[in-house]
């Protein structure tokens, strides 16, 4: 780990210059500018002294939170085919249910239908991407072709189903993870 250029982008995150940094750390801008080219290195003191500076503590930035993936290719994609019913979930984020979204991908055959979901707190977006789905809100059905979309607080029962004849995919993002 790169000390020195971990303290340089906390720096210039915060909007400071070396200078200001140096003032609130009461050393001089010529040792911080050493540090964060790995010329100089800091004294544990002199670390954690810049680090609470910068509002960090040592355990936050020697963290690997900043390793944490952000793209994501199909093999680390988990699918779920549920053939009686006629539909394919693909978990598009793995462990999305600790963020605050969880997108899916919901392919169904004709006459395959979703969970039925019970009301929640927070919204749902879909995309169709291919075919036509029927969207059901309580008693009301929405029709919604590809390329439409759909937004819901789901306050009532609700689910997705293929009532066409040819197969239908619809992207689907919940907030809070609910799939």
């Amino acid at each position: 780990m790169e000390i020195g250029e971990k303290l340089r982008e906390l720096r210039i995150q915060r909007g400071l210059t070396q200078e200001e940094l140096a003032d609130r750390c009461e050393l001089s801008k010529g040792f911080i500018s050493q540090v964060e080219r790995e010329l100089a290195s800091p004294s544990i003191a002199t670390l954690k002294d810049m680090l609470e500076c910068l509002g960090v503590t040592l355990q936050q930035f020697f963290s690997d939170s900043s390793k944490e993936k952000i793209v994501f290719a199909p093999q680390d994609m988990f699918e779920k085919e549920d053939p009686e019913e006629g539909r394919k979930i693909t978990w598009l984020v793995p462990d999305a249910q600790k963020n605050s979204m969880e997108p899916i991908l919901l392919e169904l055959e004709p006459n395959g239908k979703s969970h039925i979901l019970p009301p929640l707190e927070g919204e749902e977006f879909g995309y169709v991407l291919r075919g036509q789905i029927t969207l059901a809100v309580g008693k009301r059905k929405h029709i919604v072709r590809k390329g439409g979309s759909f937004c819901l607080h789901p306050s009532v029962t609700h689910y997705i189903e293929n009532t066409g004849t040819k197969p239908a995919a619809v992207l689907w993002v919940s907030t809070p993870p609910s799939f």
